[in-house]
C-alpha cells in the first residue's frame, strides 16, 4: 500500500486525524481505518505530491475531472478576482449576476444541439437530478401524468442522490440504500466485448440493443417512458465505447415513442474525448445535456443542464400557471464559480486544447491498444484521453478473475507504488489524465503502469489466482 497504516503513522498525524473524524465517499470504511488514507498535499500540472513529499502521476484528473492539472494561475486569478467583487449570490427570485449570464451564453454558443436557457446546480448528481424533475414536470405540464418513466444503462453512471443512484446501473450503488426507486429503469450496457452473443457482430449487435429498447419501451407502454439517460462513453462503469452507429439505432427508436434523449456530459465534455463534446464523438443528437467537471477545470463545485427551447417554453408557461417553478440550489451559479467556469471555456480555446488533445491522443490510444498483447488483458478501449484495461483470467473465453481475488485492486494500489494514481472499477483500471498532458508525460504514465501491471501478473502466478477464478 502506497498509504503508511495508521499504527505507523503518529497521534497527531494528517492520517490519523483523518482515520478519527473523516468519512469517505467510495470507501471500504474497515480497510481505510487499518490502512489510513494517501494524504495528497499539492499539485503541479499532471502531477500531485503526498505529505511525504512523494510525486504520482494523477493518471484519473482526479475524478476525471482536473482538464487542466493542479496548478493553473488563470483559474486561481479568476477566482480571486471575483471573490473580491462578490463572494457569493445566487439566482432565486429573479436575482443574477454578470458571472451567471456569461457563462449561459457561453455554454449555449458551445452547445452541440440547439438551447433555449442554461440552469445551473453545484455538480453532475444535481444537474441530472434536476433533469429528472424537468421531465417530470414538462410532461405533466403537456397533459401526460403518465408519461414518467425514466430510462438509464446497466453499467451507466449518472450520479449519488437518490434519484440519480437509481439512474445509476452499478449494483454498489443501490445495495443496501433501498434503490433503485420506482420509475427509474435499466436497459441493455452497450458493451461489444462483454455482451455480444458468440459470432454476432458489432453492427447485429447494435440492432439487437436497438430492438431490445423498442420491445421494452413497447412492452412498458410509451405512453409511459418519458427520457432516456446515456453517457456518450459510459466513465465509472468501465470506459465502455459503444459500437459505431449505436446512437442512432437508439435514438431511431426514442424518436419513434416521443422519448427525450439526455447526454450526460459530465466526464466526457470540453474535449475529453477529441471533440468538445462526446456526443458529437459519438454521433449521438440529444435533447438535453448535463455537464459538469471540465466546466470550470474541477477547480470550483458548478454544473450545468442545457435545456431545449421547446420545453423551456411549456415550463415557463407552466410556472406562470402554477405561481413559481419550485427548484433550485443555493449554490447553483455561485458567481465565483460561474466566473472561474467561464475562464475554464476561455482557457480552452485560447489554448487549442481540443487541437492538443487531438494531437496526442494517437500516442495515449498507441500505448493504450499495445497493452492488450498483455496475458493479463482481456480489452484495451478507449478514445481521445480516455481508456481503459480489463484484466482477465483468461484471454480466449474471457473469463474473470473470482472477484474476491481482488485483482483490480491489487494492480492499483502497485500503480500507486510507482507513482500512478488509477482508479479500478473491478478489475477495469481506468486512464483519464489532464487534457494537458504531454506525449513524453503519456509514456511515462503508460510505463508506470506497465511496471505496475507486470506486479500483478507476479502475484497472480505466484498465487495461482487464474486457476482459482
Amino acid at each position: 500500500m502506497t498509504a503508511q497504516t495508521a499504527t505507523a503513522r503518529s497521534p497527531n498525524s494528517l492520517a490519523a486525524r483523518d482515520i478519527a473524524h473523516v468519512m469517505h465517499p467510495y470507501t471500504n470504511m474497515v480497510k481505510h481505518e487499518a490502512n489510513g488514507p494517501l494524504v495528497i498535499e499539492r499539485g503541479k500540472g499532471i502531477y500531485v505530491y503526498d505529505d511525504q513529499g512523494k510525486e504520482y502521476i494523477e493518471g484519473m484528473a482526479g475524478l476525471w475531472c482536473a482538464g487542466l492539472g493542479f496548478s493553473e494561475p488563470a483559474l486561481v486569478d479568476a477566482a480571486v478576482e471575483q471573490m473580491r467583487k462578490l463572494p457569493y449570490y445566487h439566482g432565486f427570485g429573479h436575482k443574477t449576476t454578470a458571472p451567471v449570464i456569461a457563462l449561459a451564453e457561453k455554454l449555449k454558443s458551445l452547445s452541440p444541439v440547439p438551447v433555449g436557457k442554461v440552469f445551473f446546480a453545484e455538480g453532475g448528481s444535481g444537474a441530472n437530478d434536476t433533469l429528472i424533475k424537468l421531465v417530470w414536470y414538462y410532461n405533466n405540464a403537456r397533459g401526460k401524468p403518465d408519461k414518467k418513466t425514466i430510462l438509464s444503462r446497466t453499467k451507466g453512471y449518472h450520479g449519488v442522490t437518490v434519484a440519480t443512484a437509481s439512474l445509476t446501473g452499478l449494483i454498489g450503488n443501490h445495495r443496501d440504500f433501498d434503490l433503485p426507486i420506482a420509475r427509474i429503469k435499466h436497459v441493455d450496457c452497450p458493451h461489444y466485448y462483454r455482451f455480444a452473443e458468440p459470432g454476432e457482430s458489432e453492427a447485429d449487435f447494435v440492432a439487437r440493443l436497438a430492438a431490445n429498447l423498442d420491445a421494452f419501451i413497447t412492452a412498458e407502454g410509451p405512453d409511459s417512458i418519458a427520457a432516456f439517460f446515456a453517457e456518450p462513453v459510459m466513465g465509472a462503469g468501465g470506459v465502455i465505447v459503444p459500437p459505431k452507429g449505436y446512437y442512432p439505432a437508439i435514438q431511431a427508436v426514442l424518436k419513434k415513442h416521443d422519448v427525450l434523449s439526455i447526454s450526460d456530459e459530465v466526464i466526457c465534455g470540453f474535449g475529453r474525448t477529441g471533440k468538445m463534446w462526446g456526443a458529437q464523438t459519438l454521433d449521438y443528437q440529444p435533447d438535453f445535456v448535463s455537464c459538469a467537471k471540465q466546466l470550470s477545470g474541477a477547480y470550483l463545485p458548478i454544473s450545468a443542464v442545457l435545456v431545449p427551447e421547446h420545453v423551456y417554453e411549456v415550463i415557463r408557461d407552466n410556472s406562470g400557471k402554477i405561481g413559481t417553478f419550485g427548484h433550485g440550489f443555493t449554490y447553483g451559479g455561485h458567481p465565483v464559480a460561474a466566473a472561474v467556469a467561464l475562464r475554464a471555456l476561455e482557457l480552452y480555446e485560447e489554448r487549442d486544447i481540443l487541437g492538443h488533445v487531438n494531437t496526442v491522443s494517437p500516442r495515449f490510444q498507441a500505448r493504450l491498444r499495445k497493452l492488450a498483447d498483455h496475458p493479463l488483458v482481456g480489452e484495451a478501449r478507449g478514445v481521445g484521453l480516455i481508456g481503459a484495461v480489463e484484466l482477465v483470467a483468461d484471454k480466449a473465453t474471457r473469463r474473470p478473475f473470482a472477484p474476491a481475488a481482488g485483482i483490480g485492486a491489487a494492480c492499483m494500489s502497485f500503480a500507486e507504488e510507482e507513482g500512478l494514481i488509477q482508479r479500478a472499477m473491478g478489475d477495469t483500471l481506468a486512464f483519464c489524465p489532464p487534457m494537458i498532458i504531454t506525449e513524453s508525460e503519456i509514456d511515462e504514465m503508460f510505463d508506470r503502469f506497465e511496471r505496475a501491471l507486470q506486479r500483478a501478473t507476479e502475484m497472480v502466478e505466484r498465487n495461482n489466482l487464474r486457476a482459482a477464478a
